[in-house]
């Protein structure tokens, strides 16, 4: 249990504020693997971590509401003649799992979460969708907690690097690999949807997408943003694979 605590000690420093409520910290940190009554043990093996009663995901709802609106006004503050139509891009990048991951990463959330032995087990602690699913459940405990101020601080600290970077707007992802697979002249992306989890008003859809010999995996709320994802994971493949190539010549 010390442990744990000093790890959540330290998370909480990296967020720039002490909960009041610990309950929504905790409940942030919970995967829905771990929420009892949904777990699963194997050879009679207890659960690395005390199972809760409540996942992160009503929170997630929370604070992706909470990163949209933080990072809509940021981007009108920093982008004070930019047209919507630039904007849009600005902002899907910079609430995407692609930019939220790594921060989750950086600040310590994996190794804080919740997750049930079985799922421990396939090493799901380092996947970006659950990192980022974390990271917003985080943001919107911390508003919950403590009010919009927080959590502006923290994600003007963190997301800091990012919006300096975007000196063009970025490019939708499945735009993005689109103009990547046809200027190689090679045939355009095939997107498939593998499966549909969870109730109506909370789906969970993952995708495929195949191009030039290889295969991108995206996982959301929507099929748009799931294949939005699958891009990226494939853009990411085939950059690197490219990278690759030229340091052999």
């Amino acid at each position: 249990m010390a442990e744990l605590d000093e790890i959540l000690e330290r998370l909480q420093h990296q967020l720039g504020h002490r909960f009041i409520q610990k309950h929504l910290l905790e409940q942030a940190l919970t995967h829905r693997s771990a929420v009892a009554g949904r777990h699963h043990r194997r050879g009679g093996k207890k659960p690395s971590q005390p199972l809760a009663t409540t996942s992160n995901e009503r929170l997630e709802f929370v604070g992706d509401r909470v990163l949209g609106l933080l990072m809509a006004e940021w981007l009108l503050e920093h982008f004070p003649k930019e047209p919507e139509g630039a904007l849009g891009p600005r902002h899907a990048y910079l609430v995407s799992r692609n930019a939220l991951a790594p921060i989750a990463e950086k600040i310590g959330v994996s190794e804080a979460l919740r997750i049930a032995a079985h799922e421990e087990q396939a090493n799901i602690r380092q996947l970006a969708n659950v990192l980022a699913d974390a990271m917003e459940a985080l943001l919107g405990a911390l508003y919950l907690d403590a009010g919009l101020e927080p959590a502006r601080r923290f994600v003007r600290k963190h997301w800091s690097d990012a919006m300096k970077s975007q000196i063009e707007p970025p490019k939708d992802p499945k735009t993005a690999l689109q103009e990547w697979v046809l200027a190689r002249g090679q045939i355009l992306p095939n997107y498939e949807t593998q499966s549909m989890e969870g109730p109506s008003h909370a789906p969970r859809f993952t995708v495929t997408v195949t191009a030039m010999g290889r295969s991108g995996v995206g996982v959301a709320g929507s099929k748009r943003l799931a294949e939005s994802a699958a891009a990226s994971d494939l853009l990411r493949q085939l950059n690197r694979g490219h990278m690759a190539a030229k340091e052999k010549k």
